[in-house]
């Protein structure tokens, strides 16, 4: 996804150097005297920032007062997004700051972004005090209660009575899920003890460096959701990430509500290999090798929690996750990946034929799975014939596939966050003649149109492009010219949505005089268009056909962020269409409506989706142990039975769940499968 312009969807959050292993005991400390204060370089960092933004960033926005209340906002939301520390008089208190943030910002001055953090400091050590406390007696687990876990629009506490009462439940809570999952009281309370008192560890070693990252993020992000500043060794662990030679499980996390969240699984690497771990599967519980402790992460800084995971090539890590699919009040499963390096080999283009028969007429459908669009760049620079590329790769099955003679061609795009843009038009141009591929408007309103020049197409015959909510940027741009052109069939999900470009900038060039590191600023410079003119940003690339998704727009994707770039339109680029499949797309929808109506497979899938709904809409969650079990078992009993009907039909036994994790993917993919029925019905349509 970067330039030429080449973005990686990467770990977002802020670093901090700890020890995560070191798991405080009940002499844990809780230092009240520390305070913060701003280093004075950072005056001069933040005035940097502050005109690198204002001067280059895509959004031309005044840093103004309005603005400023967006940061304000977005900072005491950072620190305290589920309002469980600040009273309402501490955030009436701050309200001085409010339209002050962009006078801050131009002049450097941090004392504001320093002082809110040292209360927010001081709110924690008088939560750990009550903690501390609370955890020491029992709960009563036969009360009708409930709690309500997301507490972004609850009003924040008008005293330490009402917060006291918050945290009661959310303490309650927390041990209910330890009890359920087969604990002991005292070991469940002594266990939670800790999760807290090592979050409190964490915030207790923050340097000025931290909160300073932390504030300027916070600016960052009111223009957009990939701008970011990177810290000195957030820095460092940036690039790591962009080399892909991270060893660790291959996959990049984030935060949510207190739990580490899979954001994406890295194609080729341990976890997308094992098939064990999903999007959006949170991580509570790492623990190191066959015989090492599991060390609980729940409440952990991200940055914590990835150095817990990260390990040596080779060596064996656990991890204890609660599935996406099942909800919060699921027990937790037990894990095992073996880490390993990202290789580029492992991203590689596969290939496979699907065999479908449909009205009759038997189909040999050729599938190119394409997990990123990867080039070995060293290789390409360096002039070696044989370097690995996405558009190499798929050129020699292309030719394989025309000497087996298949029917048809299905791109699978699922899961691909892009990768090189320049490999998404090469890749383009092997399916359409010489023309415009995808066009670039910077923040001059330059807008450079980037083009196939080759006039060959190497496989000219029936086409589809299947993705879902989790296909990004170079995927976009793929699937998108592809359908402009009327060159292929678009089916499955809404893409992602990312349609920006970033820029990285070293701090250091533009502050010369500095003989320490500084960080970096990624800055979105420019936006992606269509050939028809329209952005792939924040709307993505609609399929013309779509199927069934357990992902909400609301909640995945770009149009999902607040401060996302809007989708707009600039003139279009001059093209030839290829055909007019569009022609096509009313007898095709009709055809995949009434075949699915008694698809087994179809049917489970909804009641998947509709179940996982639920389990994201659920608010409020009871207290009551009885209500709970039964509520677990009864979730446990419907996920077994589907096991069971799921086996039935693909004729996968459930007896190993890790082989039939791999094995699913190829065997029972329902998309895959309806997919290349449609391609099969266009086919036909075609020729009758």
């Amino acid at each position: 996804m970067k330039k030429l312009f080449v973005i990686l969807i990467i770990i977002s959050g802020f670093v901090f150097a700890q020890n995560p292993g070191n798991v405080l005991n009940k002499d844990h400390k809780i230092d009240t005297a520390k305070v913060l204060l701003p280093d004075q370089g950072y005056e001069r960092i933040n005035q940097v920032i502050t005109q690198l933004l204002s001067s280059y960033h895509y959004r031309k926005q005044n840093l103004n007062d309005s603005l400023s209340s967006v940061i304000f906002d977005e900072y005491i939301k950072n620190l305290d997004r589920n309002k469980l520390y600040f009273l309402e008089a501490d955030v009436k208190s701050f309200e001085k700051f409010r339209f002050q943030f962009d006078d801050f910002l131009k002049t450097g001055k941090l004392d504001a972004a320093f002082e809110i953090f040292n209360l927010f400091k001081k709110r924690m050590n008088e939560r750990m005090v009550y903690i501390n406390k609370r955890l020491n007696e029992e709960f009563d687990y036969t009360a009708d209660e409930s709690v309500k876990l997301d507490r972004e629009d609850v009003p924040w506490a008008k005293n330490n009575d009402e917060l006291d009462e918050s945290w009661r439940l959310r303490l309650k809570n927390d041990l209910l899920n330890l009890i359920l999952s087969g604990k002991e009281y005292k070991a469940a309370a002594d266990l939670l003890t800790k999760r807290y008192q090592n979050f409190h560890k964490i915030i207790l070693q923050y340097e000025a460096e931290d909160v300073f990252s932390l504030y300027m993020n916070s600016f960052t992000q009111a223009y957009d959701p990939h701008t970011d500043y990177f810290s000195p060794l957030a820095s460092d662990n940036f690039n790591i990430s962009m080399k892909l030679s991270l060893e660790g499980i291959g996959a990049t996390l984030r935060t949510d509500n207190d739990y580490t969240v899979v954001n994406t699984i890295i194609p080729g690497g341990p976890a997308f290999k094992s098939g064990l771990i999903k999007e959006e599967d949170k991580i509570v519980a790492v623990a190191q090798g066959e015989e090492g402790e599991f060390v609980d992460i729940i409440g952990w800084r991200l940055d914590d929690a990835i150095q817990l995971i990260r390990g040596k090539k080779g060596t064996l890590v656990r991890l204890q996750i609660l599935k996406a699919s099942d909800g919060i009040n699921a027990a937790p499963s037990e894990i095992k990946i073996v880490r390993d390096e990202v290789k580029l080999e492992e991203q590689a283009a596969k290939s496979e034929i699907l065999d479908i028969e449909e009205d009759g007429v038997s189909f040999k459908l050729g599938v190119i799975k394409l997990p990123s669009f990867y080039t070995d760049f060293e290789g390409q620079r360096s002039g070696k014939p044989d370097y690995k590329s996405t558009t190499k790769d798929v050129k020699e099955i292309l030719k394989k596939f025309t000497d087996e003679k298949v029917d048809g061609v299905i791109v699978d795009l699922r899961n691909n966050g892009g990768g090189s843009l320049q490999e998404a038009i090469q890749l383009t141009g092997l399916f359409v003649k010489e023309g415009p591929v995808v066009q670039v408007k910077n923040s001059g309103n330059f807008v450079e149109v980037n083009r196939d020049p080759d006039p060959t197409i190497l496989y000219d015959g029936p086409l589809a492009v299947l993705v879902n909510r989790f296909s990004a940027s170079a995927s976009e741009i793929f699937s998108a010219a592809i359908q402009d052109y009327g060159r292929g069939l678009i089916l499955g999900d809404n893409t992602f949505g990312k349609g920006t470009v970033q820029n990285l900038i070293d701090l250091n060039r533009s502050i010369p005089i500095s003989n320490k590191k500084l960080g970096q600023l990624k800055l979105t410079i420019a936006k992606f268009y269509r050939i028809d003119g329209g952005s792939t940003q924040h709307k993505g690339v609609v399929p013309d056909i779509q199927l069934p998704s357990i992902y909400s727009s609301h909640e995945f994707g770009e149009s999902s962020e607040k401060s996302a770039l809007p989708w707009d339109q600039i003139q279009p680029a001059q093209f030839n269409k290829f055909t007019d499949l569009q022609k096509f797309v009313p007898t095709l929808k009709s055809k995949h409506r009434d075949r699915v109506k008694n698809d087994p497979e179809y049917q489970m899938l909804m009641d998947d989706i509709e179940e996982f709904n639920e389990n994201r809409d659920k608010k409020e969650f009871s207290l009551n142990e009885e209500v709970r079990k039964e509520e677990r078992d009864l979730a446990e009993e419907r996920k077994k039975k589907r096991e069971e009907e799921k086996a039935k039909i693909t004729g996968i036994k459930i007896e190993d769940k890790k082989e039939v994790s791999a094995q699913e993917t190829k065997v029972s993919d329902y998309e895959l499968k309806e997919s290349g029925r449609i391609l099969a019905d266009m086919i036909l349509a075609k020729v009758g």
